[in-house]
């Protein structure tokens, strides 16, 4: 087929959709909510895949964090019996894997308490406070291991804090904020719970994920002053980085083998403990997605099959419609493969439409996630190529029956047509 052929098939093709809007629109809506539902929801997971990498990554690609708890463990349902009688972390076990474990560069305890209940922490200076804030107990080296707690003004707790259990805080960027609006907070005295605390850091602002909290929401005191001041609270965690001229794998193995031999776990019993990298943040969270992308794939299976089983019913009434101008055309001289392009550049015509429509519809909702919501959503230009090779596809595939039944057609039988 030339190019004059082809241009004028096309000619035809739209001059016939034109003429019948309605059916038409019908006929692509279901490819439209097809590839829409294909690029929004990829735009969106995309946006968040690389959000979420950058997020893990500052957790730190060679950190491990050792828990009494899974870490993937979200307080919804109850926990084994089995998990929930393990022995409790030790502070003391931080030292222990840092003399013990050769390749380990940092290793610090941490605690925490997240109280949101009726009677939240809070904090005051002044007229101003906060309350729901989180406060975390540290070592010394917590902010090493773990490069998202930077300070942007100030100091990090010091060995000298730790010894003598010194009540000193580091806040957060909103805390600071809210409680000092035009005033440098370094050096100031605050009431954390009631307590006096000096102020001697302020951490790199960090809002946190979708509205979550983040380190801007944190105050750090040194973890001897935290057990001083939350006695009830006996859950440690612990955080080892692994040096870079070390086996991340092996390291990690030597971790295990260690704990194991300080909480005296039997040879063939499984872990009291758990142990976690950012490649198990990465896993969960490409679960998480592995489902949504699962659910999407479903749903624009059905609109596409919708819209194509539409194409092809819209096409065969197209052919039936004009029988006897596919006599003419086959009197005069066209071919079989004449007949057949014509049909099939049409039904690719109108789900092409439908994919490019789909395509516009996919990168409005995108985009208006990112504006509305702050997930931040982009389309690649793989995603917005596949959206038309989908609609072209759907059309290629649905119409080619009623295109062979058209080429096929008996030109004598068309032209006697009513």
């Amino acid at each position: 087929m030339t190019r004059a052929e082809i241009k004028e098939n096309l000619l035809v093709a739209v001059d016939t959709l034109r003429t019948r809007k309605v059916r038409s629109g019908l006929t692509i809506l279901g490819i439209v909510i097809g590839v829409t539902s294909v690029i929004s929801v990829a735009a969106i997971i995309d946006g968040l895949n690389g959000y979420i990498l950058n997020r893990i990554r500052s957790f730190g690609s060679r950190s491990l964090f050792i828990t009494r708890i899974p870490a993937g463990y979200t307080g919804i349902g109850r926990l084994p019996q089995n998990i929930r009688m393990r022995k409790y972390l030790e502070i003391s076990d931080a030292q222990y894997l840092k003399q013990n474990v050769p390749g380990l560069d940092i290793s610090a305890a941490f605690a925490q308490r997240i109280n949101l209940g009726d009677s939240p922490d809070s904090m005051r200076y002044a007229n101003e406070h906060v309350e729901r804030l989180i406060i975390r107990g540290t070592q010394p080296d917590y902010a090493a291991a773990l490069p998202l707690f930077s300070t942007a003004s100030g100091r990090y707790i010091s060995e000298f804090d730790e010894e003598h259990a010194r009540n000193v805080v580091v806040i957060g960027d909103a805390i600071a904020n809210s409680l000092f609006p035009s005033t440098d907070p370094i050096g100031k005295e605050v009431r954390l719970n009631g307590r006096l605390y000096e102020v001697i850091g302020v951490f790199e602002k960090d809002p946190g994920m979708f509205g979550g909290y983040g380190v801007d929401q944190f105050a750090c005191i040194p973890l001897s002053n935290f057990h001083k001041s939350f006695p009830d609270i006996r859950d440690i965690f612990l955080i080892v980085t692994v040096r870079e001229d070390a086996d991340m794998t092996e390291v990690r193995n030597r971790v295990i083998e260690a704990m194991r031999r300080r909480r005296h776990v039997p040879d063939r019993a499984e872990n009291d403990f758990d142990i976690a990298d950012a490649d198990f943040f990465s896993d969960l969270w490409n679960q998480l997605t592995g489902a949504m992308v699962l659910l999407t794939g479903v749903i624009s299976s059905i609109g596409l099959l919708v819209g194509g089983i539409g194409v092809m019913n819209i096409m065969l009434i197209s052919v039936t419609e004009r029988t006897e101008e596919i006599g003419i055309r086959k009197a005069i001289g066209a071919r079989k493969s004449d007949i057949r392009a014509q049909f099939l550049l049409e039904a690719i015509t109108l789900s092409g439409i439908g994919g490019v429509v789909g395509i516009l519809t996919g990168a409005a909702i995108a985009f208006a996630v990112r504006t509305l919501a702050g997930i931040p959503a982009t389309v690649s230009p793989f995603w917005v190529a596949l959206g038309v090779a989908i609609g072209v596809g759907v059309g290629l595939f649905f119409g080619y029956y009623p295109a062979n039944r058209a080429a096929n057609l008996d030109p004598i039988v068309c032209l006697r047509y009513e």
